[in-house]
Parts: structure tokens; C-alpha cells; sequence
């Protein structure tokens, strides 16, 4: 297979809300350059690139594929992405790997929530935009209508290079702004025409709109425009490519993808006028310096992508930032240091393979079995260069997750670790006061896809239980109390005799003092008194959760030169401290949770009635760089487990929120003694 130089390439990730027809524009890409044979399409389930089982059940992407398409000799990795909150992580490690995003937007729909979401997410990665409008076949399509409402969403950037000869059912096809030519037919069969006499003049205005836009990445031919002169063809062409670049043009194209019409017109100007990988803005390493694509830099790539594959095992999806890669090259692992001699390298159309001989910098590529390489790994032939963290959106959303048959626990730990090495937004770990297996993800969404991947592809099946929270016990007052054990049973027996005392220690956690004096307990035995005051800390007292901030000290007992040894000691602090709680005004603590939660206008009435309620208190607003609301609260992380998927009910998605668990406060009365009563039932259940 011929490879691609790095300047004959172009990396294009397609965005935008589920449904808009994003999988559907690149089948029809892949159809259209006869790299498949048919149109694949979701509806029926046989699709080139949403292919997986739970892909077609659900009918929309989940994961992101490739599909490298060829077009006027010049390589297109198209990234299909995911436009769901629950796995928008993947989307925006895909952004990262391509220099233009392309918004797909449903004519009718318009930019939805996620869309500009991830638009903004695309002005922070320095990426080109621009913008296909799709489904203009469909009922009620109006392009005029989509056109003022990406203007309304994205600014005044936006221009149309492209508008449909009708719409809804008189769709005919599209016109080349820039051209000023028409593209007639469908399936496959488009061909140009001359532009029809009655589009003369829709034309003639998107025309001298995009000479505005653009003309502003050239001083002279703005100068020479401004004094009146009209442009020539060539220099309008040559201006499209600086002007996409800086910021200055986000190009709309216009078709239907089920019809592949307007699509032969995108990948031409994805050809002509979209960046090139060594023009996209740079990368940040890890030391702080740019990082940019070039040939002549050492051999280098980073991972932006795993999948844990059945056939082939793992394979990386990589960025090469410089050199050329080949099998038998080298790579080293920043994070690991280890070492990897590439045996393959591979390039994907959806699930389907193809070994290259090389790959050069600029170029998107597959490589298998990486030892312990996982997603933003940064690989080079020094091991020296490490790009910064990508920007993963952090996981919000936990569940209590076990096995639904308890043989198997083991099977389950084992898959759930192997899936976290796959995906950075799902995090695993185990609550040791609950005793609770905790997986965070992004949504239910992503619960559900791995409950659904455990069952295929372990055979297993695991249930979902509520979030425990660690609640904590301390005490209000000084209390004092002896704790005597003596056991006989006709031989030597036990005897353990002490006196504790216990105060309250703010911030100070647990400490032990040993104010015995006069020998009233042998030295070597007062260990075991502390043994035994930290195994009743454990055991909780009203409840089973922990004391906390408990300052205890041991000043007076008995003993027996005998029965006296640590086993009877220990059993003297646990029943001493237990007997002086009862006494101290033994209270329950909450964890407390900072959170920070960013809204427009519109919602932050919602977002602050709705803290309320929850027995928060809202700490202060400030308005972001962005216009958003930002409120600041301090909710019982009780009430907030699930606020990754509360806050996406009250804001129609558009809100977002940061948490921070931050220390503990009281208990409110009323539902210490719920939490109490649930506690005693639980223990008389246990017992029956």
C-alpha cells in the first residue's frame, strides 16, 4: 500500500450530537472513494464503523473509529466519534489526533447541547472548524433557518461555501459557492452543472459574505478590497486555506449523507483547503514546551486510543508526531520506560486491518500489543519526549458494583481491571469502611455498556447497589469508665482491669496517653489496652462506621500475676472505652463535599433552589471568562452521589460541576436517628 507523506494527509474528527448523521457521512466518504462497496448504514446494522453488538442494538456510536479514505491522492483519517455525555471522553481524545473538527448538524435539530459544547472544546485544542449540515432532505428542512442558528451558536465566523438546490422533498443537490457551480444527482452519480439562472443571486450574497470573512487573512488583498476591487478566482481559493487556519473561516458545507450528495464537495475541500497536521497548532509536553509535527523530529507518536480486541488483543491508536515508523522500529514508553520493537503497523477501516510497511509524522496509525502502553502515553525512540495530560473530563458518576452469583467476585475484579486500562474515564476502587467495590464513570450510559460487555464477553453478570457513604462517629464531652474483664474456666485465667478517659480532639484524630502510675498495670500490658480502645475505634457505636478525633488516655487499673496478659487487657480497653461512650455524647459525622457548578443564566435560580433541598449552602457566584454562572456550594455528599445525572435532568445538559470531598460536620438529628434505626434493623436481621 502506497503510504502517505505527512503533507498528504489530513486528519478530520467528525462531531456533533447523536443523530445528526456523523456515521453516516463517513460511510458515505468511504463509499463515495470505493473504499467499500456498499453504504453502510446504523438503521440496518450494517454499518462499516458502528459495529459493534452494542452499537447496532443501540443504534448510535459509542467508541470511535477510523477510516483512513483516499481521496485526489491525499490520505483522510476520518474519527467518527461518540456525541453522548457518557462517552465524550473518547470524543475528546479523538479531537486531539486530528487538526479540523467537523460539526455535523441536523438541519432541522440545529447545534444541540453537546454540539456546542464541543465546539468550545474544539477552540481550547486549537483545531480548524467547519460545519456540515446535514438530512436537507428532510421534512421541514429550512438551510436559510440551520444557517442563522450555527451564526446565533458559533459566531459570526461561519459562511456558507456550500447551499442546497431545494430542500425537503424538491432536494436536488448542492452549490459550490466557490465555484459557482452545481453538483446534480445522487448515490454515487453526482456530476457538475452550470449554476441555474434563479440561484444567481443566493449565491452571488454567500459569495461576497465569504470574500468578508476571508479577505481578513490577507493584508494586501484587503487593502486592494477595500479600495473596491473585486478578487480574482485564484486569489478568493488562496485565501480559504489562511483563512480556515487562523480562525478567520469556519466553513458550512450543506447535503444529505443517505443520498451522498454534497459529500464529493467536502472531501474536496477537505483536500484543497483544510490544515495540514504539521499546521495544527502545537501540543503542550509535560516540561512545559511546544510540541509540533515534523518529519525530521525523532521517530514519535502518542496513544489516544485502546481496544481490547478478541482476535489481536490490544491495539493503540496513535498520533505519530515526527519521524518515520516502521516494523522493527523502537519505541520507548515515557511514563514506563519500557521498551517496544513494533512487529506491526496497522491501519483501520471500522474493525477491518491492513498491515503498512511505514507511517510518517502527521499520520494516524494502529499499533498491537504494546507492552502496559495505555491511552496519553507518549512513545518516541529516546523515551525522552512526554506530552502533557489529555484532557479527560473527570468521572462523576459511582455505583456500587458485585458479582450476582458471589463465585464470581474473582472474574468480575479481573474484567472490570482490565477495563479501566482501556478507558480513562471509568475509575475502580474499593471503599474499605463500606466494603464496597466503587466504579466511576461518566453517566449511566457507560454503566450500562460495561455491564453489557461483562456479560458478552465473560459471561458473567453483576448487580448495581446503592453508594455507602463513610459516615464517621466522635464524641461531644469528657467521659470517664472502667473496663474489667476476668474469665475462670479451672485452669489460669484471664483478668484485665483499667480506667480510660476520653476527651474530644477536633482535627487531632486519635491519640493514646498512658497515665499510669505506681505499677497499677505492668508497662508491658499497657499496649494491649491501646489494642483494644483502637479495635472498639473500628467498631463504630451507635452505628458501624469509625470514630474519628478521639484523644484517649489510660490512667489506672489492676491486675493479676497470673491471669494478667495482653489478651485480657485489650478485652479491658474495648469494654472501657465502650462503657465511657456511653457517657461522652457520642454523635455521627457526614463527609462533606465542596462543589463548584457551572451553568448559563437561565439555570442558576434552578441549581441554587435545587442546593436547598439538599441541605446545602450556597458559598458565592462569580460569572466565568465565558459569561456562565459559577456557583460555589457546600452540600453532605449524601445528597450528591448521583448529581452527575441530577445535574444533567435540571440543565438539559448543559451544566457541568466539579466536587471535592471536604471534611466532615454533624449529622442532622433527624436522620442520625434513621441512620441509627437502620443500623439496629440490619443487625437484628443478621442475628436471626
Amino acid at each position: 500500500m502506497a503510504q502517505a507523506l505527512s503533507e498528504k494527509v489530513r486528519n478530520v474528527v467528525l462531531v456533533g450530537q447523536d443523530g445528526a448523521g456523523k456515521t453516516s457521512l463517513a460511510e458515505a466518504m468511504l463509499h463515495l472513494s470505493g473504499q467499500t462497496s456498499r453504504l453502510g448504514t446504523t438503521a440496518d446494522g450494517k454499518s462499516n464503523l458502528d459495529y459493534d453488538s452494542e452499537e447496532i442494538k443501540r443504534q448510535f456510536t459509542i467508541s470511535t473509529t477510523l477510516a483512513p479514505i483516499r481521496h485526489r491522492n491525499v490520505k483522510i483519517n476520518i474519527l467518527d466519534t461518540s456525541g453522548s455525555d457518557d462517552f465524550i471522553g473518547d470524543t475528546i481524545a479523538a479531537m486531539t489526533a486530528a487538526e479540523t473538527a467537523l460539526f455535523v448538524v441536523d438541519v432541522v435539530a440545529g447545534p444541540q447541547i453537546n454540539t456546542v459544547k464541543l465546539w468550545e472544546t474544539a477552540g481550547k485544542l486549537g483545531l480548524a472548524r467547519a460545519v456540515f449540515v446535514n438530512h436537507v432532505e428532510r421534512e421541514h428542512a429550512n438551510f436559510s433557518e440551520a444557517l442563522a442558528e450555527l451564526s446565533k451558536a458559533f459566531g459570526s465566523r461561519v459562511g456558507a461555501v456550500a447551499l442546497p438546490l431545494g430542500v425537503d422533498s424538491d432536494f436536488k443537490g448542492v452549490i459550490d459557492v466557490i465555484q459557482r457551480k452545481a453538483w446534480l444527482g445522487s448515490a454515487g452519480s453526482e456530476k457538475t452543472a452550470e449554476l441555474p439562472a434563479d440561484q444567481q443571486s443566493a449565491v452571488d450574497s454567500a459569495h461576497d459574505q465569504l470574500v468578508d470573512l476571508v479577505v481578513e487573512a490577507d493584508d494586501t488583498l484587503m487593502e486592494k478590497y477595500l479600495e473596491g476591487e473585486a478578487l480574482s478566482q485564484s486569489e478568493l481559493e488562496s485565501l480559504l486555506h489562511t483563512a480556515m487556519l487562523a480562525g478567520l473561516l469556519v466553513p458550512v458545507f450543506v447535503g444529505s449523507a443517505l443520498l451522498e450528495q454534497g459529500v464529493n464537495l467536502l472531501m474536496d475541500a477537505i483536500v484543497d483547503y483544510f490544515p495540514q497536521p504539521s499546521e495544527r497548532s502545537a501540543y503542550a509536553a509535560a516540561s512545559g514546551e511546544d510540541v509540533t509535527i515534523q518529519a525530521s523530529s525523532e521517530a514519535a507518536g502518542f496513544i489516544f486510543k485502546t481496544i481490547s480486541d478478541p482476535f489481536v488483543g490490544r491495539l493503540s491508536f496513535v498520533k505519530v508526531l515526527g519521524g518515520v515508523l516502521e516494523p522493527g522500529s523502537e519505541l520507548a514508553n515515557a511514563r514506563t520506560g519500557r521498551k517496544d520493537r513494533l512487529t506491526q503497523l496497522l491501519e483501520m477501516t471500522g474493525k477491518d486491518t491492513e498491515a503498512v510497511k511505514k507511517t510518517e509524522a502527521g499520520d494516524i496509525i494502529v499499533l498491537p500489543k504494546l507492552t502496559e502502553a495505555k491511552t496519553g502515553d507518549t512513545l518516541s525512540a529516546s523515551g525522552k519526549l512526554a506530552l502533557a495530560a489529555l484532557p479527560f473530563p473527570t468521572p462523576l458518576y459511582p455505583v456500587a458494583i458485585e458479582a450476582a452469583n458471589q463465585k464470581d467476585e474473582d472474574k468480575l475484579g479481573d474484567f472490570l481491571s482490565r477495563y479501566v486500562e482501556t478507558d480513562p474515564c471509568v475509575k475502580l476502587g474499593r471503599d474499605e469502611q463500606t466494603h464496597q467495590t466503587i466504579l466511576t464513570t461518566l453517566g449511566e450510559g457507560a454503566v450500562s455498556l460495561i455491564l453489557a460487555r461483562l456479560k458478552e464477553r465473560s459471561g458473567i453478570e453483576a448487580k448495581l447497589l446503592e453508594v455507602k457513604v463513610p459516615y464517621r462517629e466522635t464524641i461531644r464531652k469528657v467521659a470517664e469508665a472502667q473496663g474489667r474483664h476476668k474469665k475462670q474456666t479451672g485452669g489460669a485465667g484471664q483478668f484485665g482491669d483499667c480506667w480510660v478517659r476520653l476527651e474530644p480532639n477536633p482535627g487531632g484524630g486519635y491519640e493514646f496517653l498512658d497515665e499510669v502510675v505506681g505499677g497499677r498495670i505492668p508497662k508491658g500490658l499497657i499496649p494491649a489496652v491501646d489494642k483494644g480502645i483502637r479495635e472498639a475505634l473500628i467498631e463504630g457505636f451507635l452505628t458501624d462506621d469509625p470514630f474519628v478525633d478521639v484523644k484517649t488516655a489510660v490512667y489506672d487499673g489492676s491486675y493479676h500475676p497470673v491471669d494478667s496478659n495482653e489478651m485480657a487487657f485489650k478485652q479491658a480497653g474495648r469494654l472501657a472505652f465502650r462503657n465511657a461512650c456511653e457517657k461522652a455524647d457520642v454523635y455521627l459525622l457526614e463527609p462533606m463535599a465542596n462543589l463548584e457548578v457551572t451553568v448559563t443564566d437561565e439555570y442558576a435560580g434552578t441549581i441554587m433552589g435545587d442546593f436547598s433541598t439538599r441541605r446545602g449552602r450556597v458559598a458565592g457566584t462569580s460569572t466565568d471568562e465565558s459569561g456562565r454562572t459559577v456557583i460555589k456550594a457546600r452540600v453532605p455528599y449524601k445528597e450528591v452521589v448521583t448529581y452527575a445525572r441530577d445535574l444533567r435532568s435540571m440543565t438539559r445538559g448543559i451544566g457541568s460541576y466539579s466536587v471535592e470531598i471536604a471534611g466532615y460536620e454533624e449529622v442532622p438529628g433527624d436522620i442520625a436517628k434513621k441512620l441509627i434505626a437502620d443500623y439496629q434493623a440490619r443487625r437484628e436481621e443478621a442475628n436471626k
